[in-house]
């Protein structure tokens, strides 16, 4: 019996993960904490949480088929810039303990809220050549830096990815956020594989976690159909800025 309430515990904390994460980007604000409600240690339910947020890309994407035709190869070309940093940020994750880091992500998560609400910058990118060239680099860059903070501690990075897609192409919201979910997938992905042979998978809870992630991000996408795009923004910014006061306080004060 007690066995059969954890499958659904974990269950409902996938779905409530699996629309966070379709949804704005902040998957762990429900999946993570499930995680170490079960005593898991936090690098390991860090890990836990990767294998099943895969599930969150394929749920997402076959919700959102409509938005992504036509950005497929865009979408690719992004995703290898992030992969990259993602495989960069496994490595040093099983190097270094993430105290190393955790000071500077409150202020991470903070910025990328702040970016969902920031306005295109078409007028920049289409100045000179020279210019457009400079933003494509600095774009990449960023691109690279989110792969890699979703590697190495993943907080909010949906979030971060959701801004810098905001801010560096011309698309529709929908379709920034299709991106999104299917870059964070593929990151989730290639850290899974390299977690498998270098640490610890709980596949009791994941499994269970990923079949909640899989129903709720193939809602997620449905639902942000029904909610307007100023509401959407705005609502990701605050949830982002509640995230980051959260481990804010952790990192500073705890």
């Amino acid at each position: 019996m007690k066995t059969i309430f954890l499958f659904i515990y974990l269950v409902l904390g996938g779905i409530l993960g699996g629309l966070a994460s379709t949804m704005a980007g902040m998957a762990s604000l429900a999946t993570y904490p499930v995680l170490l409600s079960l005593g898991i240690p936090p690098i390991y339910a860090n890990i836990t949480n990767d294998a099943a947020l895969i599930w969150a890309g394929i749920g997402s994407t076959a919700s959102s088929i409509n938005e992504l035709k036509g950005h497929w190869q865009k979408l690719l070309f992004f995703a290898c810039f992030s992969i990259f940093g993602s495989i960069i940020g496994c490595f040093l994750l099983i190097r270094f303990p993430s105290k190393t880091f955790e000071k500077i992500v409150p202020f991470c998560i903070a910025f990328s809220g702040i970016m969902v609400l920031l306005p295109k910058s078409k007028n920049f990118k289409k100045n000179s050549s020279k210019n457009k060239l400079v933003f494509k680099l600095i774009a990449l860059l960023c691109i690279i830096i989110t792969g890699l903070y979703t590697g190495y501690f993943g907080a909010a990075a949906g979030v971060l990815m959701l801004g810098i897609l905001n801010l560096i192409t011309d698309d529709k919201f929908l379709t920034v956020n299709a991106m999104k979910n299917v870059i964070n997938a593929l990151n989730n992905f290639v850290a899974l594989i390299i977690y498998i042979f270098t640490a610890k998978v709980y596949w009791s809870a994941a499994i269970p976690l990923a079949i909640g992630v899989l129903f709720g991000s193939y809602l997620g996408p449905k639902a942000m159909c029904f909610i307007p795009i100023k509401v959407m923004k705005w609502t990701i910014a605050a949830l982002t800025l509640c995230q980051a006061i959260y481990f804010g306080y952790t990192a500073y004060l705890k």
